[in-house]
């Protein structure tokens, strides 16, 4: 039984680190489209002005239709305001549905341009990621469920592409359902998310849309349950941050389990040399602090 139980040990231990690169190389091959300057001129050229928005539009793409409030409770930490001036001009220009349609035009080109090794294997791994992505429960999972029931692109690399991005958003979903039961709002998860990512002052929760009146708020709250103090988190709340983290490399291991180990290890030895030119390419479009869960942590002055 010992025995048994140290196997057991040993195969969560493997499968979360799975987990954890499966996810690092999903980030990077789905986060470089959403500053993509050819998927924003394609979203310009159906009317939105200067494809203002592009980001929420696109990525919120499956759930419009349900709403403004619908799409800010996904994106959790992304201030309601940005959400709905996104939303609302994709509604007053086009649809939803032919915003996604030039994401993905812009998605099949790039991908063909900076990692066209990639292209025909990933193709190959189609099916199979879209069994994977069909085999999670989509309780509670409200951005995910969309994307499930979203109409198939006829594209396969597309398709695959969706597919892994399905799998992305579902271990988002859950990533904000676990920080909503440890009582955290989205302010105090920007917080503690940029400093477990070191990034500096509060680029992070700003970014999002937090003002100086949130952070305040967010960081006494944090210093009241030992994870802050004079507005810098705490080691504590560097480690619940990555237990945290643990957590959910653990629960978002089930995709992975059902893709199947060898398939998985495939994938992520597929997509691991390309992944830096995925952030470069945000690199040169956004700049070198967008898409954080694309990048490796940096250095921490703690």
């Amino acid at each position: 039984m010992a025995g048994s139980a140290d196997n057991s040990e040993d195969s969560s231990i493997v499968w979360r680190e799975l987990s954890r690169r499966a996810a690092l190389v999903s980030h990077r091959l789905i986060g470089w489209i959403y500053w993509d300057p050819d998927a924003i001129a394609n979203y310009a050229a159906l009317g939105v002005p200067d494809g203002i928005g592009y980001y929420i539009a696109t990525r919120g793409a499956s759930l419009g239709a349900a709403g403004n409030s619908a799409v800010t409770a996904a994106f959790y930490s992304i201030h309601p305001t940005f959400v709905e001036r996104s939303l609302d001009l994709c509604r007053e220009h086009t649809t939803f549905e032919e915003a996604a349609a030039a994401r993905d035009r812009a998605v099949a080109s790039g991908l063909k341009r900076f990692s066209p090794e990639i292209c025909e294997p990933l193709v190959s791994m189609e099916s199979k990621l879209w069994d994977a992505a069909e085999s999670l429960p989509v309780a509670g999972r409200v951005l995910f469920s969309s994307l499930i029931q979203w109409t198939r692109h006829t594209d396969p690399l597309v398709s695959s592409w969706l597919a892994v991005n399905a799998i992305r958003e579902w271990r988002g979903d859950t990533h904000w359902a676990i920080q909503i039961s440890e009582d955290l709002d989205e302010s105090m998860t920007g917080i503690l998310d940029g400093a477990w990512r070191g990034y500096e002052g509060d680029w992070l929760p700003r970014s999002r849309g937090a003002d100086d009146s949130a952070l305040e708020g967010a960081y006494i709250k944090l210093e009241q349950r030992g994870l802050a103090k004079d507005h810098k988190v705490t080691d504590k709340g560097l480690q619940y941050r990555q237990e945290l983290e643990d957590h959910l490399d653990d629960l978002a291991s089930a995709a992975w389990k059902s893709f199947g180990l060898e398939e998985t290890i495939r994938f992520i030895d597929l997509l691991e040399p390309v992944g830096p030119r995925f952030v470069e390419r945000i690199d040169q479009t956004a700049g070198p602090n967008w898409m954080p869960a694309a990048r490796d942590n940096r250095p921490s002055d703690r």
